[in-house]
């Protein structure tokens, strides 16, 4: 594990062949306010990645940032190398990014159908071979495709939202709070949807109010404070790091 202070230890090795690479972007709502600062993050193919801290650090802000729903300033962000920093949203779905939001994510007078198909409207040859893709993963989805995503369940409408974001065959993506609203048990599933869409091959960034839980399934975590990367390293690492148990563990994430 690594932070970001004078004196650190040694970095972890870098990731060979980043798909997402963010280098000291500084990024914010309002002109003069700045919500990141310096603010840097690497995913490797296939890497589940995890952002934690405290309420305010601005790990929902990288989310929107990287996906161009937040003006970056300074600093920059590449996909498989390409630069992206600012590129819209539906440029960055053309080229394999998904994100779900952690509210209004869904189109509640839509059917689950019809919302998986708006996920696609960019690619609207390939509906029934994403369809089949995203049921094997959601097979609960494949049972209830007519009924309106406004009379789903919180989990349930997470369930779909994801379900879009992969309609389009992403190879990276962005997940604000999975588990939030959630309960106990509804939290456990979303956190093995998001494992399953790991495995299914997409490289997946996930910002997450449980602390705890998504440090014990990513492969490498990422600790924010006041828009800084403080913290950086395994999920085993954070987890069992004195300075990240006492400065943020204590307070995230209780099971």
């Amino acid at each position: 594990m690594t932070n970001s202070n004078p004196g650190a230890v040694a970095a972890p090795a870098p990731v060979s062949e980043p798909v997402v690479e963010v280098k000291n972007i500084t990024a914010g709502y309002l002109p003069g306010v700045n919500i990141l600062n310096s603010c840097s993050l690497v995913a490797g193919d296939g890497e589940l990645i995890g952002i934690i801290g405290p309420n305010g650090a601005g790990k929902s802000t990288l989310l929107k940032s990287i996906f161009g729903l937040v003006k970056v300033r300074e600093g920059s962000i590449a996909l498989r190398g390409e630069e992206i920093t600012n590129l819209k949203a539906n440029k960055l779905v053309a080229k394999g990014v998904g994100f779900v939001p952690q509210t209004n994510n869904v189109f509640p007078t839509l059917t689950i159908q019809e919302n998986l198909e708006m996920g696609l409207f960019q690619k609207p040859k390939s509906l029934a071979e994403r369809l089949e893709f995203v049921t094997a993963i959601f097979p609960e989805l494949g049972k209830r495709m007519g009924q309106r995503a406004g009379s789903l369940s919180g989990g349930e409408r997470q369930m779909v939202a994801m379900s879009r974001a992969l309609m389009m065959g992403p190879h990276v993506m962005l997940l604000d709070e999975p588990s939030a609203g959630l309960s106990p048990v509804r939290q456990d599933e979303a956190f093995l949807r998001v494992k399953e869409i790991n495995r299914a091959g997409v490289t997946t960034i996930m910002v997450e109010q449980n602390a705890r839980r998504c440090l014990q399934i990513c492969d490498r975590g990422y600790v924010l404070d006041q828009g800084r990367d403080a913290y950086t390293g395994t999920g085993r690492e954070l987890l069992n790091d004195p300075k990240v148990i006492g400065l943020y563990l204590g307070t995230l994430g209780q099971d």
